[in-house]
């Protein structure tokens, strides 16, 4: 699929000078970094300098946080007092691993304390009434309540009937009016002050246990630096920004992974090839980055580990997910990361059938649609998402998938760029009996008999508000350089720059004008060639090419193209050299579009 190149504007030439004539930067990062750095709002030495060394100190204060105080008050008065707590939380990534920390952290002191993860299927997301039945039987008095409940009044109201105090910890944008919970922790409501508002579910989780331990007079280093591993996979598998507190949320979080993995994440990383150096001597090498072959970054976290996570979820239970995360036992995390990975295997062929079925149904009418809504009431609702997903890498455009559950139809709903999916689901809600979400993402039912009418009204929604340029895929290039920019120092201070995702995504790079030397086919549709940039006089530099097989023919005859991709390290047999992953090529060059 072709996409269109898009490059981004570069900060003035004003705070260029400024920070080029810093003797502490303008001879230490290279100018096309130091561009990316200010259009990515850093531009200052403080900033920068902020941003390469993240520090956990930074981390703001907990009773920021609107309720804070009352929450912290209410979790010490249970302790002491001995109640019995249910800590609850979504079937996601996040909301497991939510679980996990703060189940792993009170613990130590909570005597009679439950889990409870609610079943995708028959419960939904949300509180549930059935979970708050389980704690009226079970005579909990408080359920502290993650990545989710801001908008479960009605189950709230009921706990609150039972003598049940809930304490929600929660993300997502309130409605109007607040659930009439006794402490309500959400940076997104509009009478909280806390400062940074992209946490996770999992990161106000976290706050919470900060508050305590803060009012306890306990040292965060010997305590909480724990829990950073749960929150660096919650940040990265619920596509937060990688700014401000999550980024450095995410920094330690991944060095603790790198270094000291808890059993269960170390189990599923098993199963994306990592595992421990055995030469590897920590005692003689404080350096050291990674007990594993190759570091753990947070795209291995988001492609390694959150789906299988996930997959508990999906296709089984989500507290299989939490066991894992929370059991110390080696045998028994082997035993319990076998039954996810036999989810998420289960998860993935079920998924790629169900997307087959779908390009089946939609491929006669791609060309006179500008929206996607299929249909298919055997289709598992655990998978829906994921479906949509692929859907938009198909055919780039705004997509919807439904199955049945409960009598009515469901489903989720992904977007493209530059397309407002919340917005256009807005114009049809007289049609749909429930719908959630944001711009990119959603999720909605209706009824059987309002189907066909609201795929119609969508598709008379989105043809008429998006652009010709939404329904084509786009590049996003930070800088044009040329090859000979690339060296050891370039990418040195280019890893500073890590952990990458939405908002600090890794740099993709543009170069006019190169050949390829040595050009070979390998696993069937992939390129692995040197690149040669022949107007410079550069070096060769040794590139990948994924899924670019149909261009061996004119690249490897010498024609001259034009290439966007990202910069690593590629290490094999002990030995490393710079390596281009490259994302897209262009044989016939168009001026960019410009944002």
């Amino acid at each position: 699929m072709e996409h269109r190149w898009v490059l981004n504007k570069t900060e003035s030439q004003q705070a260029e000078s400024q920070l080029l004539a810093d003797e502490r930067i303008g001879n230490k990062i290279p100018l096309p970094l130091l561009k990316i750095l200010l259009q990515r709002g850093l531009n200052s030495y403080e900033s920068i300098i902020d941003f390469f060394r993240p520090d956990y100190k930074k981390i703001h204060d907990p009773f920021l946080m609107k309720d804070m105080d009352r929450a912290v008050e209410r979790v010490e008065k249970a302790i002491a007092d001995k109640e019995k707590i249910l800590i609850f939380g979504d079937y996601d990534v996040d909301g497991t691993s939510a679980v996990a920390l703060m189940y792993s952290f009170l613990r130590k002191d909570v005597e009679q304390m439950e889990y409870y993860v609610p079943d995708r299927y028959e419960e939904g997301y949300g509180i549930s009434v059935q979970s708050v039945e389980y704690a009226r039987q079970k005579q909990f008095t408080l359920m502290i309540v993650l990545d989710c409940g801001i908008k479960c009044h009605q189950e709230i109201d009921l706990a609150n009937q039972y003598g049940i105090d809930v304490i929600v910890c929660d993300h997502h944008l309130p409605d109007e009016t607040l659930p009439n919970a006794y402490a309500v922790l959400d940076p997104k409501r509009v009478d909280c002050e806390y400062p940074f508002k992209e946490l996770t579910g999992c990161g106000v989780g976290f706050k919470l246990i900060q508050a305590i331990s803060q009012r306890r007079g306990v040292d965060m280093e010997s305590l909480l630096l724990q829990y950073f591993d749960l929150l660096a996979i919650s940040i990265a598998s619920d596509v937060v920004p990688i700014v401000g507190e999550n980024r450095i949320l995410a920094y330690y979080g991944l060095r603790l992974i790198n270094l000291r993995p808890r059993q269960g994440i170390e189990s599923l990383l098993a199963y994306g090839k990592f595992v421990r150096n055995p030469q590897l001597n920590l005692s003689s090498d404080k350096k050291i980055r990674t007990i594993f072959n190759k570091e753990v970054t947070i795209n291995d976290l988001v492609f390694c580990v959150g789906p299988r996570i996930n997959a508990a979820g999906r296709m089984d239970t989500g507290r299989n997910s939490v066991h894992l995360l929370i059991s110390d036992k080696e045998e028994k995390t082997k035993q319990l990361g076998e039954n996810v990975e036999e989810k998420n295997n289960e998860r993935r062929e079920l998924d790629m059938q169900i997307t087959k079925e779908a390009i089946e149904i939609f491929e006669p009418m791609a060309k006179n649609r500008r929206s996607i809504v299929v249909f298919d009431p055997s289709w598992s609702k655990g998978v829906v998402g994921i479906v949509a997903s692929r859907l938009v890498e198909h055919f780039y455009r705004p997509a919807i998938v439904l199955t049945c559950s409960n009598d009515l139809v469901t489903g989720s709903a992904r977007s493209v760029r530059d397309f407002d999916l919340y917005e256009a689901l807005c114009k049809c809600s007289h049609l749909l009996e429930h719908f959630g979400g944001h711009t990119f993402a959603a999720g909605l039912s209706l009824k059987r008999e309002n189907l066909e009418k609201f795929t119609e009204q969508f598709e008379q929604v989105v043809a008429s508000s998006i652009s010709q340029k939404s329904i084509m895929p786009t590049m996003d290039i930070d800088q044009e350089i040329d090859i000979a920019d690339i060296t050891n120092q370039f990418y040195d201070i280019l890893k500073l720059m890590a952990p990458f995702g939405p908002q600090n995504m890794n740099p993709t790079f543009m170069t006019k004008g190169v050949v390829a030397l040595n050009t070979k086919i390998v696993g069937g549709k992939h390129l692995k060639m040197s690149i040669l940039q022949m107007s410079k006089r550069s070096f060769p530099i040794e590139a990948v090419a994924f899924g670019f097989g149909d261009d061996y023919e004119r690249i490897a005859k010498g024609d001259s193209f034009n290439i966007c991709y990202h910069v690593s390290m590629n290490e094999w047999h002990g030995k490393t050299s710079l390596q281009l992953i490259i994302k897209d090529i262009k044989f016939d060059f168009k001026p960019f579009d410009e944002v």
